[in-house]
């Protein structure tokens, strides 16, 4: 820890403390006007966002794209406003907002004690979706990423314990989401972040995105049943959400490679579908795109 991390921890504290004082309405209307501040004046990662529906989208007009940027940026100011609150909801309170569809499969695999994966995306509102499936009594372990300020690890890590997840860190994952299998339990992974030079490239929106190959691989190896699942915030002023989970159909070839491509590409293809319709709820300030493949990187000498 530094005395940078300090700062921001004591600084965290204090708009958590203020956002939690505050009526829920006033408090997401102020975190929307926080995130329409971060996009449309100070404009951080503006540039990637604007380049990312382009990409995604071009068939849209400029002025549509501008729409759904601003949206964007106002949807996840709002939703983090949400996540400041979170702590304090009781089960009740979660299935009062949440209205989760399909999960009878979900359930069907839990009771038969051979466990599933949960595949998601940064779609919605992630950490809503989770405390509903433990709200209504699944048994949810989460892999959860590291970051480098601890505190805010540490808080977040507590929030989502006390909604009634369990924690996986990052650098447990391939044994920690066997061990959770195993024990008939639901683990849940986020699969559209930018994997970097370890990826394997696959098409996103029709352009190449490195993606990571460790969820395929768990599920597969694990020979549990896989689903996929968002949670998308409903039309409205009230914080309400419709949670759906379907099963993630693949045709298997029993070659592990050629599986880990099915199992991916047919993600990618329910995850595109998903934002398709809700695509301001959609984080596209996450530079998905980053790490190029091998091919398109300039010759050297």
């Amino acid at each position: 820890m530094t005395l940078r991390h300090d700062l921001e921890y004591g600084a965290f504290r204090l708009v958590r403390t203020m956002w939690g004082l505050l009526p829920e309405l006033i408090a997401v209307g102020l975190g929307a006007w926080v995130g329409w501040l971060a996009g449309s004046v100070f404009r951080v990662r503006r540039s990637q966002v604007d380049e990312h529906l382009r990409i995604a989208f071009p068939e849209e007009s400029p002025s549509w794209r501008r729409r759904v940027a601003r949206g964007s940026y106002m949807h996840f100011g709002r939703e983090a406003a949400v996540l400041l609150r979170m702590g304090r909801w009781t089960s009740e309170r979660v299935m009062d907002r949440v209205r989760m569809l399909d999960f009878d499969m979900v359930h069907n695999a839990v009771a038969e004690e051979t466990g599933a994966v949960l595949l998601t995306g940064h779609l919605g509102n992630w950490e809503v979706g989770g405390a509903g499936m433990a709200a209504l009594g699944l048994p949810l372990d989460v892999v959860g990423k590291g970051m480098a300020n601890r505190r805010f690890e540490q808080d977040l890590f507590e929030i989502r314990e006390n909604l009634g997840l369990r924690m996986i860190q990052m650098s447990d994952a391939p044994k920690g989401v066997l061990r959770s299998l195993a024990r008939g339990r639901v683990a849940a992974l986020l699969g559209d972040q930018n994997a970097h030079r370890n990826g394997v490239f696959l098409p996103f929106f029709g352009k190449l995105a490195s993606t990571s190959r460790g969820p395929a691989l768990l599920a597969l190896r694990a020979d549990a049943p896989i689903f996929v699942g968002f949670t998308i915030r409903d039309p409205g002023w009230r914080q309400r959400y419709t949670l759906v989970a379907e099963r993630l159909e693949f045709a298997r070839t029993g070659d592990l490679e050629a599986d880990v491509d099915g199992l991916l590409l047919a993600f990618h293809a329910r995850l595109e579908r998903a934002i398709r319709s809700a695509p301001d709820q959609y984080f596209w300030q996450h530079r998905r795109w980053k790490t190029r493949p091998p091919e398109e990187q300039p010759s050297r000498r």
